[in-house]
This record gives C-alpha cells, structure tokens and sequence, in this order.
C-alpha cells in the first residue's frame, strides 16, 4: 500500500497540478504571475519543475523573493515578496523609486513626500556607493527617516544627509550604522530642545564623539 501510495503521489494525475495560487503581490501583475508557472498545470505536484519555476519568477524583476508550498491534491501557492523602494532618484523630469539593490520599483511625475533623493552622481543605481547610501537611509530611525530630504556620497566612506529644516549631517562611512543612527536621533532631539528652528550640522561620523556645529 505504501508504494502504490507514492506512485500515485509520483505518476498519478489525481495529484496533479490544477490550481496556482498568487499570494503577496501589489505591483506584480499576478494574472501575468500565473500565466507564466502555468507550463507546470498538470504535472504531478511530487514532480514540479522548481528550476524552471525559478526561471518564471525570475523574469519579473520587482519580485525580490518567493516561497512555494505545494496544497494538495492539485494546488501550489507562491507566495511573493516585493521589492521596496528606499531612495528616489531623478530622472529627467521625474523620479525613479528605487531599491537597494538599485532595482527602479516605479517612476513617479513628483518626489514622494517622505522618501529621500539619493543625488547618485557618476555612480550607477547598485554599484558600492549607491548601496552605502540605501544601507544608510535603512538605519535611520522612522522619526529620524521622515525628516531627511536628501542623501549623498561620492564614495563609501562620505555619505551625508540633508534634512527638511536646512540641517546638515555628516555620516562618513556605513560602519556602526546603528550605533550613529541612535546617536543621531539624540542629536536631533537635544537640538530641538535646546535651539529649535536654528540650522546645523549634525556629525556622526564618530559614533562615540557625536557634534553639532553651526551651518556654514
């Protein structure tokens, strides 16, 4: 009984694939999602071609991940993760929202509200130095996230921010991120207690020695 059980797991098209089920997606077309894994219809679900379903998926660029988990008797869902847009950058007229990976997610007319203009220069979306950036815009507090305009670096090692009240800050190089972004909310709210409204720049590019100096 036990391998008449797997042939029929194996061979038998009562186990076979009938239903592909989409889950995750927002700005992955999920009809086209299907239509592309449907050469996988009717194959026994213990037999799925998973290398050519990696192949399928990976023809849709703004999907960062998935995991399978085959539903029997005749169902496999695919669960997607998106790719998520940290920094804007311009383009023309318009802006391109991009990954960390430097994967353009959409194009927008106008820069969004609460997300950042990485000014890339010479560098190219995914190269070191655009990564360095996305690395440091992912460690900023939210609070923190929400008030910076603008990010910039010409090499790994000195990013700086612009924020919306015309401050300034001095990042340096990706290393201990989390330690100068802590640092950096302190600065912020210190200063905001103490001289609201008066344009600084913040320096955090030694975590454990963090100073404010007037603007130049």
């Amino acid at each position: 009984m036990f391998g008449v059980s797997i042939l029929v797991a194996v061979f038998s098209p009562l186990m076979a694939l009938q239903t592909i089920e989409i889950k995750g997606t927002n700005r992955v077309d999920e009809t086209q999602l299907r239509q592309a894994l449907s050469d996988q219809i009717g194959t026994p679900l213990a037999r799925l071609d998973f290398d050519a379903i990696k192949q399928d998926v990976a023809g849709f660029p703004l999907i960062e991940s998935y995991v399978t988990e085959e539903a029997p008797p005749h169902t496999l869902v695919v669960t997607v993760t998106e790719r998520t847009p940290v920094v804007a950058v311009q383009s023309g007229k318009s802006f391109d929202l991009v990954d960390p990976a430097g994967i353009v997610v959409q194009s927008s007319p106008k820069q969004p509200a609460n997300m950042p203009v990485a000014d890339v220069g010479n560098a190219k979306l995914g190269s070191s130095v655009f990564r360095t950036m996305t690395e440091v815009v992912l460690a900023l507090p939210s609070t923190v996230r929400a008030q910076v305009t603008s990010v910039k670096a010409s090499t790994a090692d000195d990013v700086t921010l612009a924020l919306k009240d015309g401050s300034s800050v001095v990042w340096g190089n990706p290393e201990q991120s989390d330690a100068k972004a802590a640092l950096l909310a302190a600065l912020v709210k210190d200063h905001a207690a103490r001289n609201p409204g008066v344009v600084v720049e913040y320096d955090v590019s030694a975590p454990d020695n963090g100073i404010i100096r007037a603007k130049k």
